[in-house]
């Protein structure tokens, strides 16, 4: 795989003033600044599963994305009418380059080579907010679907999603459940706290926190790392768990080996029911998506009836 050197190498070797914008070309503002768009993209890279669920849902047909951990809905684009454009975590360059794209579709993964991407195509970056997960997903909606010019398909697809983040909230508003988030990975157990990448748990579905009333935890978006007597400690109405090690396709992914303890069964969310197993492709590799915000809405659903 092409490194930034040899990206380097790619562009001197043409005069083509790829950055250059159209002087019709309409502004749109993004994670990390503004890109110019002339006309609708037809040849669209897509570089996170979120976006990629999304254009799905508005009919827009890409060249080129990852294709190393397509979750299941998205699978349709694991064949040879599809350019890879290599994995979550290192692009190809030289596959960007000779694809020539329209607008490159990136998402946070990426920020650190937000650059190196813009010296090749316009970039439209997004990035998940910690604690405003619907809000800044239905601007990135929003924009997405001007952009390609399915503005209606964008605003019922958005509707859609209100209506049952609505209905979850008041459900939930009902029934007043403290909730842990916890991820398990390679053995190791983290919390999450509603500023981090399980803030949808919080700010949208309006679960409450459940926390040790004997240990202290910082907020971090990369989690804290907790034991199983935290969790009996904390005696969450819901506990919902994320395998990672599954969700990035890892064999050894035994969540629910872990979990089957003494400590996590004295839990009223145990005895009610009430610990849900979290979609790790919705919820760590494609959040942001129409269909995986879905999931995650279902998952939620799940936990309180």
């Amino acid at each position: 795989m092409l490194r930034k050197n040899s990206l380097k190498l790619l562009l001197g070797a043409t005069l083509v003033a790829v950055s250059t914008s159209p002087v019709l070309a309409k502004t749109y503002q993004h994670s990390m600044g503004t890109v110019d768009i002339d006309g609708v993209p037809q040849r669209v890279v897509v570089l996170g599963y979120g976006s990629l669920d999304f254009v799905d849902a508005l009919g827009v047909d890409p060249i080129a994305m990852p294709k190393a951990l397509l979750p299941e809905n998205l699978k349709k684009f694991d064949t040879e009418a599809y350019t890879n454009s290599g994995s979550m975590q290192e692009v190809n360059y030289e596959t960007l380059f000779t694809l020539k794209p329209d607008l490159i579709i990136a998402e946070g993964r990426m920020a650190t080579i937000y650059d190196d991407l813009k010296a090749i195509a316009p970039v439209y970056m997004y990035r998940i907010d910690t604690t405003n997960y619907w809000e800044t997903t239905q601007q990135h909606w929003t924009n997405l679907s001007e952009i390609f010019d399915q503005q209606a398909k964008g605003d019922a697809l958005i509707a859609d999603i209100q209506q049952q983040i609505d209905a979850l909230n008041d459900t939930n508003s009902l029934v007043s459940k403290k909730a842990l988030t916890v991820m398990s990975n390679g053995g190791n157990i983290t919390s999450f706290a509603p500023v981090s990448r399980f803030s949808f748990v919080y700010h949208e579905a309006g679960f409450e926190v459940s926390t040790s009333v004997n240990v202290d935890v910082e907020s971090n978006t990369h989690g804290d790392l907790i034991s199983f007597e935290y969790i009996a400690d904390a005696k969450p109405d819901v506990l919902l768990i994320l395998d990672r090690d599954q969700a990035i396709g890892n064999a050894t992914g035994n969540a629910k080996e872990l979990f089957a303890n003494q400590l996590v069964e004295s839990t009223p969310a145990a005895k009610n029911d009430h610990v849900v197993y979290l979609d790790g492709a919705a919820w760590y590799l494609s959040a942001g998506g129409y269909q995986s915000t879905q999931v995650m809405i279902d998952d939620l659903n799940r936990a309180i009836r």
